[in-house]
């Protein structure tokens, strides 16, 4: 059978922007540390080439992904091939050497990112922007009027948010719809299961990034193990599947710079978990995040 994102199903973020739920983070097409260019430019290009033929029809990046190498990267390889695809950046990190990100969220600043994203993705309107972190060191209600600003300006289309609790979703939303909400969220790390599922109530789409993390899960002979042989898939995969069978606003990202990795993960978007499989998964999976939880207080009482 054909790998195919469509599998994973739709969803329409903002209500009118219809994308296949499985998408593409556009990450790992950097450098070490999230810092200059890929170690291999060339299979970089290769991978993002291929994102559209798998039926991904999202990608998500951020100026601060090089900075600007993923956006550039992106938008010369989909140069005239943008028809039909979603592609969504976020703002207001700034980087100052490999794993290091500082927020700013001065509104001359986001506004300035914008305009340096449209440049890069080659596009006259950001499909979805989201603001990548709320700076703690100026009003977020600074930061959230120029975000409706430009949307009523026509650079942006669609909003959302990163790494945020409800309450700041609630927030933004007295000044515009929130059409996504972009948290840190797999199989055994649920500290936004509140946001989600508030996300769900309002219909709107759920984000979550590093959705393959599987932690002490994934070792061999356990229970995701043992389903990946029964479904001849990858831990990987299958912690993918569950991600998408959590929620019906789900919309993982599973991003690298290799086209054999893309079109892995891309397969998760065809297995089929039973409810029970399902559910005794997510047992486990709490169970591992309250091991981590206790073990993160004890660290932090030491």
């Amino acid at each position: 059978m054909a790998i195919n994102a469509a599998a994973s199903g739709t969803f329409r973020i903002g209500g009118d922007l219809e994308v296949n739920r499985l998408g593409f983070g556009a990450m790992r097409i950097t450098g070490n540390g999230i810092w200059g260019p890929p170690e291999d430019p060339a299979e970089a290009r290769r991978t993002v080439a291929r994102v559209p033929e798998l039926g991904i029809n999202l990608i998500d990046t951020a100026d601060s992904y090089g900075p600007v190498v993923s956006e550039q990267l992106l938008g010369e390889v989909l140069e005239g091939k943008k028809s039909g695809l979603v592609i969504a950046t976020k703002g207001g990190l700034t980087r100052h050497g490999p794993e290091i990100w500082k927020p700013v969220g001065r509104p001359e600043y986001l506004k300035q990112q914008v305009l340096m994203s449209m440049r890069w993705l080659k596009t006259d309107r950001i499909d979805l922007w989201q603001l990548h972190r709320i700076d703690p060191k100026v009003p977020r209600d600074e930061q959230f009027q120029v975000m409706a600003e430009m949307q009523k300006e026509g650079l942006i289309r669609h909003l959302g948010l990163s790494e945020v609790n409800t309450e700041e979703i609630q927030a933004a939303r007295r000044f515009f719809e929130v059409a996504t909400v972009q948290n840190l969220y797999n199989l055994v790390t649920r500290k936004s299961e509140a946001e989600l599922d508030y996300c769900e109530r309002e219909g709107i789409g759920f984000i979550p990034w590093f959705p393959l993390g599987a932690g002490t899960l994934a070792k061999e002979g356990g229970l995701l193990d043992g389903i990946a042989k029964k479904l001849k898939a990858t831990p990987s995969q299958v912690a993918t599947a569950w991600v998408l069978k959590r929620s019906k606003v789900m919309l993982p990202i599973p991003g690298t710079s290799k086209v054999k990795h893309l079109e892995e993960n891309t397969a998760a978007a065809g297995l089929q978990l039973t409810d029970d499989d399902f559910k005794a998964l997510d047992a486990q999976g709490r169970e591992a995040w309250k091991v981590e939880q206790a073990k993160e207080k004890k660290e932090q009482a030491a």
